[in-house]
């Protein structure tokens, strides 16, 4: 029932500013010149997101050495992302979407059905920016398990 993202390798990434935990503005035109890996994920706390997180945490040294920065994108409050990342320890930035701005401009929002009964919410995804601010990699419906790995070998083989 998921339709394809909005956007596609080769295009000039949507720009944006959102809050994070501590409610500072973080806007993505401050990354030009970095590898920058959007990582959007359905919510705060759920088993698959909480692994998610966890991994990304786990090789943010890594990711900052290739010369990358994550950022994680969901539609949880900074409320919520600021009780997530103090309960796991969690050194990854998450930023807040509650509007749903970003996660429609990327096409991650969409219409979803679980059990018969339909609703909208995120298609877990991540989307691999180059330093010049364009898509490099889009992974779509994404499956947790090894999925940082697969990020982090995808961005060393684009250095190379």
């Amino acid at each position: 029932m998921t339709k394809p993202l909005k956007v596609k390798v080769g295009d000039k990434a949507p720009l944006f500013c959102l809050l994070d935990k501590d409610e500072n503005e973080i806007c993505l035109k401050n990354f030009i010149g970095k590898w920058v890996i959007l990582y959007f994920y359905p919510k705060d706390n759920t088993k698959g997101c909480t692994i998610e997180a966890i991994d990304f945490t786990a090789q943010l040294s890594d990711f900052s050495k290739l010369g990358a920065v994550v950022l994680g994108i969901s539609p949880d409050s900074v409320s919520s992302h600021q009780k997530f990342t103090d309960k796991h320890e969690l050194k990854v930035q998450l930023l807040s979407d509650t509007e749903h701005i970003v996660l429609e401009k990327y096409g991650i929002w969409q219409e979803k059905s679980m059990y018969g009964r339909t609703y909208f919410g995120v298609v877990r995804s991540t989307i691999l920016l180059n330093p010049e601010g364009r898509i490099a990699e889009v992974w779509e419906k994404v499956r947790v398990t090894n999925h940082v790995e697969n990020v982090k070998n995808r961005l060393i083989e684009l250095q190379q």
